[in-house]
């Protein structure tokens, strides 16, 4: 089934998603999750979190969930919950990466916990995979975490492999990472298959401390593709006691947490369609979603646009964020 049978407009909690990075695997970078998750990871453990994170979003209105084949067991963990919940399954459009090889071996001191490839090999195994746990319900396939050097914008056996699955009802994305986003997203628009654009979403990070991505999604929103906004809360440096003082007082005058405030403030952009939550509790997926109905006027907005960093300053210290 293609994406385009989400409608975020439906309801104001349908315009956040449920990402699952921090919930199908025991190591990644997102702050705090030594309190956040149980001290034993086990598969086990982190199934039974997933399907109450699911379980809470489709109640609540949420009705998009992106996985990929990096994050551990996410995938197995979604394909479990679609199949044991049918009544709520069909209503979720189903999202999922490939690019990205996990390789942490269900350890959160792995040396490496994932591996990079963009070739039409890795395509053809992860696609199976894929296909093997999630079956029909894949909606949207993404490549991960695409660049200017990728050679899945270029490479004409990925990109053949990219339109088959498109016309077999697929839809076909992309996500971006890093501090050239801007120029990835556009290098993306201009990519063809027999003269049709091939892409019809793209997901990227954008947070009030990262907006370098902002003109370039405005253009993609512009051109037909769907947005889908990740790293809102900047991997938890936006949540909390982390939250910078002009985040937090905001949260204050407004009676939210700091999470709403800045997930709201990626809401407010006109050509965001979906904002992804990574709650990894319950609680925090409620907090998260008090931002689908928060309004926020020029001068909170005014004062958010303050705290963006220079681009390369941000994705230095995100790389620097330790897998725990």
């Amino acid at each position: 089934m293609p994406f385009s049978r989400f409608h975020p407009e439906a309801t104001p909690a349908a315009r956040v998603g449920l990402g699952l990075a921090a919930v199908g695997r025991p190591g990644y970078i997102n702050l705090g999750r030594a309190r956040d998750l149980p001290a034993d990871r086990t598969r086990e453990a982190l199934r039974d979190r997933t399907h109450q994170l699911l379980d809470a979003a489709h109640a609540r209105g949420v009705r998009y969930v992106d996985a990929a084949r990096s994050y551990g067991r996410a995938e197995e963990f979604l394909g479990a919950w679609l199949r044991d919940r049918p009544d709520a399954a069909g209503d979720m459009v189903v999202g999922s990466k490939w690019g990205y090889t996990y390789t942490a071996d269900w350890r959160s001191d792995a040396e490496t916990h994932e591996v990079k490839d963009h070739g039409a090999a890795t395509f053809d195994r992860q696609y199976a995979e894929s296909r093997a746990l999630l079956g029909d319900r894949l909606d949207l396939y993404q490549i991960h975490s695409v660049t200017l050097e990728s050679p899945a914008l270029t490479d004409p056996e990925v990109l053949g492999r990219l339109a088959r699955l498109a016309a077999s009802g697929v839809s076909v994305g992309l996500s971006t990472s890093g501090p050239a986003q801007a120029a990835a997203i556009r290098a993306a628009l201009e990519v063809t298959v027999d003269g049709r654009p091939l892409f019809r979403t793209v997901q990227s990070t954008f947070n009030v401390l990262e907006t370098s991505a902002g003109p370039a999604l405005a253009q993609a929103h512009a051109a037909g593709l769907a947005v889908i906004v990740k790293e809102a809360m900047a991997n938890g440096r936006l949540a909390a006691d982390t939250a910078p003082p002009a985040l937090r007082r905001i949260a204050a005058q407004t009676g939210t947490g700091p999470d709403a405030v800045a997930l709201a403030a990626v809401l407010h952009q006109p050509w965001a369609g979906v904002v992804l939550s990574g709650a990894a509790t319950v609680e925090q997926l409620d907090g998260n979603l008090a931002a689908a109905t928060l309004k926020l006027d020029e001068t909170p907005r005014a004062a958010l646009a303050a705290l963006a960093e220079p681009p390369a300053a941000y994705w230095r210290q995100r790389s620097a964020l330790p897998w725990q």
